[in-house]
């Protein structure tokens, strides 16, 4: 009966899916199969073949809108025609009403083999693998037992139920699973071994650490608290003792000294500063705090906390606590000033808003007793070199105004040497370091979880997009949901966050399973503050099973007690994997930590090396105190907020003379002032974080036309990003929800978008190219014919199309008509000696993997490389079948992230020292084909895939005119079936440019 049914719809499914107009709904391919068979299809006949074959048959509710075969496009004249739109109703029908869930239509799907192009064929290979199954089933079958009534209590877990059902959940097992609550959770123990049996479980689990449970080291206080502060810790937060590195750091503070705690995630670092926050008020009403914070979710949870605690101090309920922050209404900031004791806020603010105005807050920054700055780890690289500057600034005013003792407290992640760090950070000395952590923490395990690769799965499952990292990283929070465990998913990028986000409302949406899906929200950056606050409150408030975040979380916000963290891809480094699985487990509950590896290189290596994970030693947090361009930059704004003199090296460094007679304008009584150029405000001139990009915002125009229906914003992107996301007829997500794209006007820079539940995402058809344009500087790298080359760089893309894609199948190629978006930058690059490049030509190199591996090498030996870009070269277009027109110059070429940036001048000073540092540490890196200590970056763009080791190596000798035998350098046989790498042609420089010595 079964292999009836089977053969039935297999037949009516191979028809339908060869038209790719047809929507395969259950109701329509009913009514075939019941033709052929000549009797009623009942579902839970069908619900037997699901149980048979899960991972074949897809048989489900989806939200109705998801069967439109492809969205509306805009059509353009002399562009290839878009397919036609298959819907099963008019587009005036849709309910795409913001984020509303529509209606849901059952489907019925087999997966298709990508490598059988006959229907025949498919359907033979089907029927078979259908009949290998119940072979299966009936040897696995125990003596005693009758195989199809095992087949039928199975397939009770596979009736589809209707999400939309206003209606109490059916009997199926899975969908009437009652959740338990997070404190009656299974252990960690119990639900891997659970995984383990499941029969999706291939042996995916690569590596299992446990850590053993760490018991809480109590601290003792030279000086005791007041009782008040004591009753304030036992209401607020059940405190009864601290921890030693809490104690250490409150009796530092006692004795004025400035202090940073680098301890590990969610060991209580707050309370080091907000207790002598507490004493300093009890001593003096009018003292005054300033609490810095890297993100507004961060400082609004710790606003929340220290506000619990002034309300359970007896005499210091009264103080007022201000968050003083980009979204303050102008109106509220004069009140704050005058009123607040105790402000929340960050760098952007203290730079542009307070201190420009330090005229406004002498009396707040008179009675300043404390700053602290949580997540210090936060602050690197030219951001970080900005902060540095701005808090010389801000000591520098305080000095001003008769303020000589404010005290300083840092918080950070693990990092390598604390104290010096801060002490070369804020320029102050007399610094106490506390590492030993006190907290206690419960059992934890970390898991590598190798998902299966395209080769080991079967083409069918692989081509219905059920596998893969995400897919994999996307069942292991819905399992350990479904069991009670509260897990945040960490997506790499804002776009990776969206698909997962997308897979889970699909998922939980075809389950059933609602109830579980209104406790999972995104979060990730470019959200409104409305959506920002509504996503933070929920988390805030412990409401939520699941979280789907970027970095954006990774710091220590309090989301409530989180007992797992999945990785969907190793992050960015070593300290991110640390700081991301830290934000699992508290105190004495046992939690998990899994990464997924993607298939990338930087993955496998860790896949095949998991000790790294443990061993490794974080790298040194660099910020660069001595660029002239960041100071300078900040010499103007501090003589704006008061007249510099050559005293202010005490605050500026030894390179403040030079730069005031050169860049500021001096009066007759020796105080230097702000060159005109920059007035009114200086400040304005400094872009902080590097970020200089225009924005584009996204406009929500699904209900004009509809009662009360207005345009809605949902996000303002960078244009950066908007060039990839926004092109008319793609799909935009937002929270996991996907949008049409109807409308973009690049000159005001608005996209309009309608709500449409689609079952397929876009992805743009799009090149880069970097090209150096002029020649402002020529350096010797010593002992070498060869150079260094500085100037302007062009950077252009250009979207030329899409591709709508359903799982891992291409749908159609679409062709977009959009402006390319053009930027100058300066940079320096070493162009490939004409020798060399004969060379790897004869012996059949791909020039494409060793420009860029060599590019990744010199930059993973500067300190800065975190501000620069380089050309990274697409597996798709090196690794292409057919011959581009597009062919890019022999040359390593390294540029400023931001136009306003200036490291790549500091790189260009140094770059015959790096470029030996590259070579030597390639040469004698112990990995076979690369890693992320020589040529794979963990910021690469295009994931490392084009790479050669050998290929770098050769370059870099090159350039350094070491010797090459040519007789030793082995024949390739690589991957590559046409050159896309020319010989680069002499840059030509200014007039007078002369070649600097090495």
């Amino acid at each position: 009966m079964s292999l009836q049914i089977f053969k039935a719809l297999n037949t009516v499914l191979a028809f339908v899916s060869s038209r790719r107009n047809l929507a395969i709904t259950f109701p329509m391919i009913r009514s075939s199969a019941e033709g052929l068979l000549k009797r009623p299809l009942e579902l839970s006949k069908v619900a037997e073949l699901k149980a048979l074959l899960p991972d074949v048959v897809e048989f489900a509710y989806i939200p109705h809108s998801d069967i439109r075969i492809h969205g509306e496009t805009v059509s353009q004249q002399n562009k290839r025609s878009n397919s036609p739109d298959f819907t099963l109703h008019s587009s005036s029908g849709y309910r795409l009403s913001g984020h509303e869930e529509e209606e849901h239509v059952l489907i019925l799907e087999f997966a298709e083999n990508f490598r059988t192009t006959k229907s025949g064929n498919l359907v033979d290979k089907r029927n078979q693998r259908f009949k290998d199954a119940v072979d299966e089933l009936m040897k696995a079958t125990p003596e005693g037992e009758v195989s199809m009534d095992l087949l039928q209590a199975a397939a009770k877990d596979h009736i589809p139920v209707n999400p939309s059902a206003k209606k109490a959940l059916p009997a199926n097992s899975s969908q009437n699973m009652i959740i338990p609550e997070p404190k009656d959770r299974p252990s960690i123990d119990d639900i891997l071994l659970e995984i383990q049996r499941q029969q999706w479980y291939k042996n995916q689990i690569a590596d299992r650490r446990t850590f053993k449970e760490k018991v809480a080291i109590e601290g003792f206080l030279a000086e005791p608290l007041s009782h008040t502060i004591q009753q304030a810790l036992r209401e607020s937060r059940n405190i009864m003792t601290l921890y030693h590195h809490q104690a250490a750091a409150i009796n530092a503070i006692a004795q004025r000294k400035h202090v940073i705690v680098s301890t590990s995630t969610a060991s209580g670092k707050s309370v080091i500063y907000q207790v002598p926050l507490l004493k300093f008020l009890e001593e003096n009403s009018n003292a005054t705090a300033i609490l810095i914070y890297p993100t507004k979710a961060l400082a609004q949870d710790q606003r929340t906390a220290l506000e619990q605690l002034l309300c359970a101090c007896p005499g210091l309920q009264h103080i007022k606590v201000a968050t003083y922050d980009g979204d303050t209404p102008q109106d509220h900031r004069r009140t704050i000033r005058e009123t607040a004791s105790i402000i929340f806020t960050n760098f952007d603010m203290l730079h542009a808003s307070i201190l420009p105005h330090e005229e406004l807050w002498r009396t707040f920054m008179k009675n300043i007793r404390l700053v602290a700055v949580d997540e210090l780890h936060y602050y690197s690289n030219i951001f970080g070199s900005h902060v540095a500057q701005i808090i010389r600034r801000f000591r520098r005013i305080c000095a001003a105004v008769g303020n000589q003792q404010v005290i300083f407290v840092s918080c950070s992640a693990t990092i390598s040497e604390p104290s010096q760090h801060m002490k070369r950070f804020f320029g102050v000395e007399d610094v106490e370091e506390i590492v030993e952590d006190g907290a206690p923490s419960g059992k934890k395990d970390y898991l590598v979880w190798n998902p299966l690769s395209i080769e080991d799965m079967d083409p069918e499952v692989a081509k219905l997009g059920h596998s893969g990292p995400m897919c994999e990283a996307v069942n292991l929070m819905i399992f350990l949901m479904m069991r009670g465990v509260r897990v945040i998913l960490f997506c790499k990028i804002r776009r990776t966050c969206e698909l997962a986000m997308k897979a889970l409302r699909q998922r939980l949406s075809a389950e059933g399973r609602l109830d579980v899906l209104a406790k999972v929200m995104p979060y990730r950056g470019g959200y409104s503050q409305e959506d920002r606050r509504r996503i933070e409150y929920e988390a805030f408030s412990g409401h939520l099973l699941g979280i789907v975040a970027t970095n954006a979380l990774e710091l220590g916000v309090d989301i409530g007690v989180l007992d797992a963290v999945i990785m969907l891809g190793f992050p960015f480094g070593i300290a991110n994997f640390r700081q991301q699985a830290g934000r699992a487990g508290r105190r004495s509950r046992d939690s998990l930590a899994v990464l997924v590896a993607e298939d990338l290189p930087i993955d496998r290596n860790y896949v095949k090396s998991p000790d790294k994970l443990y061993n490794q030693p974080v790298d040194h947090l660099t910020v660069d105190i001595e660029s002239k361009v960041v100071i300078e930059a900040h010499l103007q704004c501090a003589a704006h907020e008061m007249p510099l003199s050559k005293d202010d090296t005490f605050y500026f460094g030894a390179s403040l003379g030079e730069l005031c007679d050169s860049k500021l304008r001096k009066d007759k009584d020796g105080w230097y002032h702000p060159h005109p150029k920059f007035l009114p405000y200086p400040a304005k001139h400094i872009s902080i974080r590097g970020a200089d990009d225009d924005k584009y915002t996204v406009i929500d125009v699904t209900k004009i036309g509809l009662p009360n229906g207005v345009p809605r914003i949902i996000e303002e992107i960078e244009l950066s990003r908007a060039i990839f996301e926004l092109y008319e007829g793609g799909v935009f997500l937002h929270q996991g929800l996907t949008f049409i794209v109807k409308e973009v006007s690049h000159d005001t820079k608005v996209a309009r978008l309608v709500r449409a539940d689609v079952n397929w995402i876009t992805k743009p058809r799009d090149y880069t190219n970097v090209d150096a344009m002029q020649t402002h500087r020529i350096k010797e790298i010593a002992r070498s014919p060869h150079r260094a080359y500085f100037g302007r760089v062009d950077v252009t893309t250009v979207v030329f199309g899409f591709r709508k894609i359903r799982g891992s199948k291409v749908l159609d190629v679409v062709d977009v008509d959009t402006p390319p978006y053009e930027r100058q930058f300066t940079g320096f690059w070493f162009d490939v000696p004409k020798e060399l490049f004969g060379l790897m030509k004869e012996k059949h190199f791909n020039l494409a993997e060793a420009i860029h591996s060599a590019s990744h090498a010199w930059m993973n030996r500067f300190a800065l490389s975190a501000d620069l870009r380089t050309e990274c070269k697409a597996a798709e277009k090196e690794y292409n079948k057919e011959e581009s027109q597009r062919k890019r110059p022999a040359r390593l070429i390294m540029y400023d992230a931001s136009r306003k940036g200036s490291v790549s001048a500091q790189a260009f000073d140094h770059s015959d020292d790096v470029l030996r540092q590259a070579h030597d540490t390639v040469e004698t890196c112990p990995c076979e084909d690369g890693c992320d200590k020589c040529i794979h970056s963990a910021t690469c763009s295009e994931g490392n895939v084009v790479a050669s080791k050998i290929g770098a190596l050769l370059i870099l000798k090159a350039l350094l005119n070491l010797d090459i035998d040519a007789n030793s350098v082995a024949t390739q046989f690589g991957s590559q079936e046409f050159e896309t790498i020319v010989e680069a042609t002499y840059i030509r420089p200014l007039d007078g440019v002369q070649v600097e010595p090495a």
